[in-house]
């Protein structure tokens, strides 16, 4: 049976809204295909400029449908990043579809990964609107993931890593060497675990705290070394997942289970006590 969440408001915007956002927050162009009057694009309040960092935090298939079961590390979500977002996933709701559609702000029909495969994107993303601005970019994923592999083929730090335990060591050395204005940071234990064990299952549960407990911690390093111009922090999920019969998990249909997520942003401009800011639709 299905773990019900309630229904994806059709007002809710999609995920394409990510890109256009890091790049509003960085001052620089969208990617070509997306849009930039989208409602829940974010922008810095009135009078807050200069160069910007920011760091997008991927965390596979944390989606609404854990509202009820993961309460503690969402909490912790929340105190790192106190401004939520709640978005649609692309359909089908698989990670190389929803993260091409992220990163490009472009639908699958435009950006062409409509089924789960990962070949490298040819259209534009905001890695290459960061490299014509004179931005330093990098991802750090395990390695072999969508994040990984899709993005390749650009003059940007691609830093392929183990396991997730890997990945947070690498990013809080990249915070610290503040060598990137824009760093994406993708985890994977949870869809693993849900897969193979279930949504709800306590050890799937448990790899939800850690991916909260790392997030909270390249936060904290970004609070310590990234002080001075403006910096962004997001959580930000690709999809949900829902119960199979006989309790293992999985994602990919256009149902709310797969579809909600919601996405936590932090805005630290100088001055400011987090960056509660509300999203613009201009």
């Amino acid at each position: 049976m299905l773990r019900r969440c309630g229904p994806v408001v059709p007002a809710r915007p999609g995920i394409e809204t990510v890109a256009p956002s890091i790049c509003s927050l960085l001052g620089i162009p969208a990617p070509l295909h997306s849009t930039s009057a989208v409602p829940g694009r974010l922008a810095w309040p009135v009078g807050v400029g200069g160069p910007a960092r920011g760091l997008v935090f991927c965390p596979d298939a944390v989606g609404d449908h854990l509202a009820d079961s993961a309460g503690t590390a969402m909490a912790l979500v929340r105190r790192s990043a106190p401004l939520e977002l709640a978005l649609r996933a692309c359909v089908p709701p698989v990670t190389p579809v929803c993260f091409a559609s992220m990163f490009t702000g472009a639908p699958p029909g435009i950006h062409g990964i409509v089924r789960y495969e990962k070949p490298v994107l040819s259209c534009d993303t905001v890695f290459d609107c960061a490299v014509r601005a004179g931005l330093g970019a990098g991802i750090v994923a395990v390695r072999g993931s969508s994040i990984d592999l899709i993005f390749r083929g650009r003059p940007i730090d691609y830093f392929s890593m183990p396991d997730d335990r890997a990945v947070r060591r690498r990013a809080i050395e990249l915070i610290e060497a503040r060598e990137h204005e824009l760093l994406v940071v993708y985890q994977q234990d949870y869809d693993d675990l849900l897969h193979e064990r279930g949504p709800f299952d306590a050890a799937a549960l448990e790899a939800v705290r850690r991916h909260s407990e790392d997030f909270a911690a390249l936060v904290g390093a970004a609070e310590a070394h990234w002080a001075g111009p403006p910096w962004f922090a997001s959580f930000a999920p690709d999809h949900g997942a829902h119960v199979l019969p006989g309790g293992r998990g999985d994602h990919g249909e256009d149902i709310p289970e797969d579809m909600a997520v919601t996405h936590f942003w932090r805005l630290s401009p100088p001055g400011s006590s987090g960056g509660r800011f509300a999203p613009t639709g201009s």
